[in-house]
């Protein structure tokens, strides 16, 4: 099968980018792949692991030539980033991203790309709590999801260019606005992150029991509920200062629905309890039908058992 992308420039190569580099590598979506990362560390690791066929320092060196640059860095680095490469990009050249804010790729992006460049961001709705190029791997996205948010007028062949990438990857991919996209990712990523971050942040403060309570019976709901708190703070640093607008309008409705959710507890309306999580059960295993999740026990960790 003809490879989609004839030469394919990473910049980034932590979880997502190096995640990437192994699924094009794996399914023969590139010629070529070109890693750059700011870090020597990352680019010594990526080296040894072998996930791409060159490895440099510069950015623009890195994007000089390159069919499909592919930005994988924290969304507040993006301006740095294409200020860098733009110069650099050939005509004809995609410039997409894995951001999980678009409406601020856009506005950042965009204003550095050189005319006859296409740009087409995306947003891969996959990934670990875990970071840098060991934590990557090729099966990642098979089976997520992956939203385009091309702007307005963008070139057609260069959105299904980077639409066959993608679903070549293993992903199902939609295309809608980066502002709808915003609103959407707020509610279903962005606040359940931020509610993990919080309800670590509100145990730590329990001085007297985080270091031996809350850790010695997390295997109950504070341990799942709050695993998304490990992921990478830089990123998420940088997805609530630039998606604030939207993360805003989701937590003040959140603290709504707690508020009632608090008032059938003080009023002891267990029929209203019992209805609002019925309702929220059956959303919890749509998710799972959808292929978007395992219904293993104990979510599919796996269960050490030991001789009493």
């Amino acid at each position: 099968m003809t490879p989609p992308v004839d030469r394919l420039c990473l910049i980034g190569l932590g979880l997502i980018g190096s995640s990437i580099a192994r699924a094009a590598r794996q399914k023969g979506i590139a010629r070529t792949i070109i890693a750059a990362d700011a870090d020597s560390a990352v680019r010594d690791r990526v080296r040894a692991l072998g996930i791409a066929d060159e490895v440099l320092d510069s950015l623009p060196e890195a994007a000089r030539g390159a069919d499909l640059v592919i930005l994988c860095v924290p969304v507040g680095a993006n301006a740095a980033v294409a200020a860098s490469i733009g110069p650099a990009l050939k005509p004809g050249a995609i410039v997409s991203d894995v951001g999980s804010v678009k409406g601020a790729v856009v506005r950042d992006v965009a204003p550095h790309l050189p005319k006859g460049v296409h740009f087409v961001p995306a947003h891969p709705v996959a990934g670990t709590e875990f970071s840098g190029p060991d934590a990557g791997f090729g099966t990642l996205f098979e089976n997520r999801w992956t939203i385009l948010t091309p702007p307005e007028g963008q070139d057609s062949a260069a959105i299904e260019q980077v639409r066959t990438v993608w679903e070549r990857m293993g992903a199902n991919v939609e295309i809608m606005s980066p502002q709808h996209h915003d609103l959407v990712l707020a509610i279903t990523s962005h606040v359940p992150h931020l509610i993990a971050y919080n309800l670590v942040g509100t145990a730590y403060d329990l001085e007297m029991v985080v270091e031996s309570e809350v850790i010695k019976f997390s295997a109950g709901g504070f341990r799942d509920s709050t695993r998304l708190a490990a992921s990478n703070p830089t990123m998420w640093r940088d997805v609530f200062l630039n998606n604030k607008e939207a993360v805003l309008e989701m937590v003040a409705r959140f603290q709504e629905d707690l508020a009632a959710l608090a008032r059938m507890i003080r009023w002891a309306d267990g029929d209203g309890l019992f209805d609002l999580f019925t309702r929220t059960r059956a959303i919890r295993q749509s998710i799972i039908a959808s292929g978007q999740d395992t219904a293993a026990p104990d979510f599919g960790r796996p269960i050490s058992h030991k001789e009493d």
